[in-house]
């Protein structure tokens, strides 16, 4: 299987895992992907996960040329519909969470992280990357586009300008510049790279389940809204978490001086 998944107490990990392939995703590769969201978002133990690539030269490479992309423009050379064709690959949009996972996820780039393997890192919460790591979208470079989410999450994420420069130029960015233009959050040695991804992942683990998901859905429901808009979306979420059983335990063990006894309810 290329795509690796384990999850130890509360944290999940998932490793893509071609590495002689700079951990290239094929058809297969996408449908395990699909899958191990599914099996994460299915598992009330799990409240966090990290996101890696197997080996030290690659995050992920992005979608396999030669074999992913031409079963799509194949399709479309024989007449089909453009669009029928990619919402047919729903693989694709399972893959790249175009469907927000609940769970935050810890992204730890080990390497290259270019076209589809930079798509999937918008999806990711917090982004832990390695010096030697580079980031590029070079589907624009190939005569592609990236229909993983990148035009609709990056100028989002980052100013327009710089994700502009990113998607039109198809050039390849430092991890000093993508760490300049908040494109990922830290850099950390690769000898120090795991463990710090756990260290983060731990600390989140620690925290309320029910408000850690809340919070991450409030923000990704929220953005772009007016204010007065986003703010009723907010109040509904946050309301729905006061009703917890968590959000008694909360107070009661900090006035009791003791560690939460959280159950996720």
């Amino acid at each position: 299987m290329a795509v690796g998944y384990e999850i130890n107490g509360h944290v999940a990990t998932v490793t893509l895992n071609s590495p002689e392939t700079l951990n290239a995703l094929t058809l297969d590769d996408l449908k395990d992907l699909a899958a191990t969201w599914e099996a994460i978002e299915d598992n009330p133990e799990c409240y966090v996960v990290i996101l890696t690539g197997a080996g030290s030269r690659a995050f992920c490479s992005g979608a396999d040329l030669g074999s992913l992309i031409p079963l799509i423009t194949e399709q479309m050379v024989m007449g089909n519909d453009p669009r029928d064709v990619l919402a047919s690959f729903k693989e694709i949009r399972k893959a790249f969470l175009k469907e927000p996972l609940s769970k935050p996820i810890v992204a730890a780039v080990n390497g290259y992280c270019v076209a589809g393997g930079l798509e999937l890192l918008q999806a990711t919460d917090i982004r832990l990357a390695v010096p030697e790591a580079r980031f590029s979208l070079q589907e624009a470079r190939w005569g592609l586009f990236p229909v993983g989410g990148s035009t609709v999450r990056l100028p989002r994420q980052i100013p327009f300008t710089r994700a502009m420069d990113i998607l039109l130029t198809a050039r390849m960015l430092s991890a000093e510049e993508a760490l300049q233009c908040g494109l990922i959050g830290r850099l950390v040695s690769a000898d120090e790279l795991a463990n710090a991804a756990k260290e983060v992942a731990d600390r989140i683990a620690l925290n309320g389940p029910i408000a850690v998901q809340a919070i991450k859905r409030s923000v990704l429901a929220c953005m772009g809204l007016p204010d007065a808009q986003a703010f009723e979306v907010e109040l509904g979420i946050g309301a729905k978490v006061f009703a917890s059983h968590d959000a008694r335990e909360g107070p009661a063990a900090f006035m009791g001086k003791r560690v939460p006894m959280f159950r996720n309810k």
